[in-house]
């Protein structure tokens, strides 16, 4: 069973662990599927949670802009 990122920072430091681990050729064969595999589980959580917030600022900057534009009428 996959561990479940609480939140995009926890799940950014931990792909850095990763990242940092395999570059310095500390992770032997054996742990290099899995970690691959967490890394892998870990960009796909990051780049979802960065749509979902794009989208949310999207729809919160159109509300604004709404909001002037009936101000101004």
């Amino acid at each position: 069973m996959t561990k479940k990122a609480e939140g995009y920072a926890q799940a950014y430091a931990e792909l850095q662990k990763i990242l940092e681990a395999l570059d310095q050729g500390e992770i032997d064969v054996d742990e290099l599927s899995e970690k691959v595999k967490r890394a892998a589980e870990l960009i796909d959580f990051c780049q979802k949670r960065l749509r979902d917030t794009e989208l949310q600022v999207k729809r919160v900057m159109q509300k604004l802009e709404k909001t002037v534009e009936e101000e101004k009428e």
